[in-house]
């Protein structure tokens, strides 16, 4: 059987779940959203990812209903929500600090909602039960949200906001209080979850490594607008802006001058007396055209000779080691002064390490293996 590829923002016959039109928020003098439209589609696990102050948390807490925005509408299904209160809309907000009640059970904590609603005792019974299994936390349910560890009260905090099933779940840094290895399980779960549901999630996160991991889509944010709305593997691979490109992840940036030297194909002048670089782009440059190449670390070789027929092969000396493990970077300082990153994996023991600090050697890189970027 084959799994069909969820991707309901390439098809234009799909209609949005959410749609900002040209949301601006002010607080003051200070613009907090900036003239921003969006749309994000049903079952999606969309993130919200940029440094602090970029008004990720703004534009959440305006979908929530605890904020109104200056200007634009939000829609929700098709209902404008701009007017509508939090506690009417068909969201609901899981807080980082998780906000549980530590004088009620566990399942005393996940009925709370549906109690205040009214629903009829048996339905209580049953949907606490299904969100208890849903969240693995049949055992626990006498508990005392004290009597739990962290990353089981992160789950009472997701099965509480659930219950209620909302049409969007809205996460503000949910993770943010887990070490790095509960943190990484949990991701998992969420994902789990979200797909077990069918909720539409939208995550607020300052961390890229979660972005990248959970969402469907990741939106890089930076002083109130959206700088590249794609798929993790398209951020990475083909951001669209030097913000992004060192945003995510780890990427040497190379400040140079385009030359066409074929179809698609520049030549980068980018040090004195040094030979130019190569690179291949789909996007047009004109001749003298200011750029930056970006290249990620783990698309650069290292060597101690210099590689034969390569499109690029740069000498340095090598300045740092970051030993993560799995692997290392090398950070290898060239004549010019530009300091470039290589990654390789660890597949020795440490004592035969092929490379030290000092050492002379060679980077390179193929054509394909940098974005050029004109801004």
């Amino acid at each position: 059987m084959t799994t069909v590829e969820f991707e309901p923002w390439d098809d234009p016959q799909e209609k949005p779940l959410i749609h900002f039109q040209n949301v601006t928020k002010r607080f003051g003098a200070f613009t907090a959203i900036d003239n921003l439209t969006i749309d994000i589609y049903e079952r999606e696990f969309y993130a919200l990812l940029g440094p602090s102050g970029c008004g990720k948390t703004t534009l959440m807490r305006m979908l929530a209903g605890f904020e109104t925005p200056t200007e634009g509408t939000i829609l929700l299904a098709d209902q404008d929500i701009v007017s509508v209160p939090p506690n009417k809309r068909a969201t609901n907000m899981m807080f980082q600090s998780y906000a549980l009640f530590p004088h009620l059970s566990i399942w005393e904590n996940i009925a709370f909602g549906l109690k205040r609603e009214g629903m009829p005792k048996p339905d209580i019974n049953n949907r606490v039960e299904e969100m208890l299994r849903l969240t693995r936390l049949e055992k626990f349910s006498n508990r005392k949200p004290h009597q739990i560890s962290g990353g089981q009260r992160q789950r009472v905090a997701l099965a509480r906001s659930l219950a209620k099933a909302p049409k969007l779940l809205l996460l503000d840094e949910p993770l943010g209080a887990l070490d790095k290895k509960l943190r990484q399980e949990t991701q998992f779960e969420l994902m789990d979850i979200q797909e077990k549901t069918g909720t539409t999630f939208v995550i607020v996160t300052h961390d890229q490594e979660e972005a990248m991991t959970v969402a469907s889509r990741v939106a890089v944010m930076d002083h109130g607008k959206i700088i590249q709305v794609a798929t993790p593997d398209r951020i990475y691979e083909t951001p669209n802006s030097v913000y992004v490109a060192d945003f995510i992840g780890d990427v040497n940036i190379i400040q140079g001058t385009t030359t066409a030297n074929g179809e698609d194909s520049y030549a980068i002048a980018w040090a004195d007396g040094r030979a130019p670089l190569t690179a291949n782009s789909n996007q047009p440059f004109s001749d003298g055209q200011e750029c930056h190449l970006a290249i990620r670390p783990e698309k650069v070789a290292i060597s101690t000779e210099r590689p034969e027929n390569a499109a690029n092969a740069v000498q340095g000396k090598i300045l740092d080691i970051a030993y993560l493990g799995n692997i290392s970077t090398y950070h290898v300082e060239l004549p010019s002064g530009v300091v470039v990153k290589a990654q390789a994996a660890n597949t020795r023991r440490i004592s035969r390490r092929s490379y030290t600090w000092e050492d002379t050697v060679w980077l390179s890189w193929t054509a394909t293996a940098g974005v050029l970027l004109a801004n």
